[in-house]
């Protein structure tokens, strides 16, 4: 028989492809990680590690004890969920930084009275980076956005949900004309990082429109977009959702088309049963829906 945590530490090394990875993201010591790894050497009686290099990496039947091993931990998931709902059961959550600065607490306002027993952890995240770890069981619900025209990947054995649409609006600073994105072209700009959903998609809007960016400013956090905003110095895209409930002291300008993001949550599929995890997700599907949005440029 294989024992279960064991199982974990080659799904974990599967995902990520070092042991020091395995140890930092489950807080092991690396050489815990490969005590482990050898121990389940022995019990499957093949070996499930070679070199490669200077590292190593999954033999073929490594490989397949791996894609068991996911499948166990599934399993084993779907029994505790089937044996009990305890009420002080913790649901860990993923939020990307907008979400996690708006809808977030709202929802656990709501939850603080429907649901008072519940433990619910949050750890503000990029979407890349939760959904990623949802898979590894970091995470129980990911809280994550897609620009239009570029879907997040679809990892194996997670579910999505839509929990509403996010408009994207032309942000400029306070006093502006609500100009339009072809009137922009030889102003500095604020973006989120290279290789970012958010960044692609932004490019592409500026080059549709006849012109490449100047990106003179990148942060991953939105509220240094609005600072620069303010002060003078940029203009951006930002979604709605940005704003809170606190009424935007900048100029607001529609962008062509009116474009929206997508926001959802993702859970794994074998968690998709479990009470409190979908108490949380009606939570926050209840806060982005009462989510009061900016009026137009002011």
């Amino acid at each position: 028989m294989f024992e279960l945590r064991r199982l974990r530490l080659l799904h974990e090394f599967a995902l990520r492809g070092t042991v020091a990875e395995v140890a930092r993201s489950l807080s092991y010591s690396p050489s815990t990680v490969s005590q482990q790894l050898a121990l389940l050497e022995r019990e499957a009686g093949v070996a499930l590690l070679e070199p490669d290099g200077r590292r190593i990496r999954l033999t073929p039947e490594g490989r397949v004890l791996a894609a068991h091993a996911a499948r166990a931990l599934e399993l084993d998931e779907q029994a505790r969920q089937a044996l009990t709902q305890a009420p002080a059961e913790a649901v860990r959550i993923s939020a990307m930084p907008t979400a996690a600065e708006t809808i977030v607490p709202a929802a656990l306002t709501a939850l603080a009275v429907t649901h008072p027993h519940l433990r619910v952890e949050m750890t503000e995240a990029p979407p890349e980076e939760g959904l990623f770890e949802l898979t590894a069981r970091r995470f129980d619900l990911v809280i994550a956005e897609q620009y239009p025209g570029h879907t997040r990947e679809r990892h194996p054995g997670s579910v999505h949900e839509l929990i509403g649409e996010d408009r994207i609006r032309l942000v400029l600073p306070p006093g502006e004309p609500a100009l339009s994105l072809d009137r922009l072209r030889d102003r500095p700009w604020v973006m989120e990082p290279t290789g970012s959903a958010a960044r692609q998609w932004a490019v592409q809007q500026c080059r549709a429109a006849g012109f490449e960016p100047d990106v003179r400013f990148e942060a991953a956090d939105l509220t240094a977009h609005v600072r620069l905003i303010e002060a003078g110095h940029a203009v951006g895209m930002l979604p709605d959702l940005i704003w809170g409930d606190a009424p935007a002291g900048v100029t607001l300008a529609e962008l062509p088309g009116s474009p929206v993001r997508e926001v959802f949550t993702a859970v794994r599929e074998s968690a998709r049963g479990s009470e409190a995890i979908g108490a949380v997700r009606a939570a926050l599907a209840e806060a982005f829906a009462q989510h009061r949005r900016p009026g137009r440029g002011r």
